[in-house]
């Protein structure tokens, strides 16, 4: 009985990330076209690019692409099994964030394996990108989860959940500097301008895209989806609390909306200009903000 409780929590977990992911981006789709003074699509039309594509039989570049993708998706969707979405989780107690870190380069690695055996210049220059991007925003966001983990004294996301609640008070008020590092690394992650570089469809046509069709779009579709779920729920449980599953939906809603408005008025840096952006304005108030976990002046 415990592993069919286990396989129903997954299912969960994994139902939420489909259809509140789509949902939400449908709607991103449409903030961003209201800013833009557009009127934009309807809010489900996510869903109907995703069905539309995974009913399509595409052109596969070989077993590297095919397995790449399947790996890309696979790996992600492992990750997103252990993350709690506030009081949801699928692996009580395994929801460490060295689990998920790990897991979480499987579906990077395969991405980047699938998209360069495509064979296309624009699809290696995204990887060559998105690759480098991530030595930009991950070194400022590490610093602070490290400093979050040593000041609680663990890595279970649950646990810090739990002491945010105890305490009355979420970690975005105790750690200010390092909730703003977070939130500036996660406008990296999910790929959002200023930081779109790896994919610029104006300049490289998609870049890791270019040669996804049909149903190898779909998968793709849903891995992305699931990615920025991934990201967000972080940053909501480690920040604000995360709270019980609708208190949790509507944060995350929050947060992404957020990142959603700030994408569609910036404009994009280049990918040297990114990455030396993150490593001198974030990275140094992350290490400000490890000094005053480590020296406990906290609020």
């Amino acid at each position: 009985m415990a592993g069919l409780a286990t396989i129903v929590r997954v299912a969960e977990v994994l139902f939420t990330a489909f259809f509140f992911g789509l949902t939400f981006e449908g709607i991103g789709r449409k903030i961003t076209a209201r800013i833009q003074k557009r009127y934009g699509p309807p809010w489900y039309q996510n869903f109907i690019d995703v069905f539309k594509t995974l009913t399509k039989h595409g052109w596969t570049h070989g077993w590297i692409f095919d397995f790449g993708v399947l790996m890309a998706l696979g790996g992600v969707i492992a990750t997103l099994s252990f993350v709690p979405l506030g009081n949801l989780v699928a692996f009580p107690g395994l929801d460490n964030f060295f689990v998920i870190a790990y897991l979480f380069t499987v579906g990077a690695l395969g991405m980047a394996m699938g998209m360069v055996g495509t064979g296309n210049p624009w699809a290696s220059i995204g990887v060559a990108r998105a690759l480098t991007l991530m030595l930009g925003y991950e070194v400022p966001f590490l610093i602070v989860i490290t400093a979050l983990m040593y000041y609680y004294k663990t890595g279970n996301i649950s646990d810090i959940i739990m002491a945010q609640a105890q305490s009355g008070q979420w970690n975005i008020v105790k750690f200010p500097i390092g909730a703003l590092v977070a939130l500036i690394s996660l406008q990296g992650m999910l790929g959002k301008e200023p930081f779109e570089a790896p994919i610029a469809p104006a300049e490289i046509a998609s870049g890791p895209m270019v040669e996804l069709s049909a149903k190898y779009m779909g998968l793709l579709m849903l891995m992305n989806t699931f990615m920025e779920f991934i990201e967000i729920s972080l940053f909501v449980n480690f920040f604000l609390g995360g709270g019980n599953y609708f208190e949790f939906l509507l944060k995350y809603f929050i947060v992404w909306t957020l990142a959603v408005m700030i994408s569609a008025v910036l404009p994009r840096f280049r990918i040297e200009q990114a990455v030396a952006f993150y490593w001198t304005v974030p990275i140094i108030l992350a290490f400000v903000q490890a000094f005053f976990v480590v020296n406990g002046w906290v609020f």
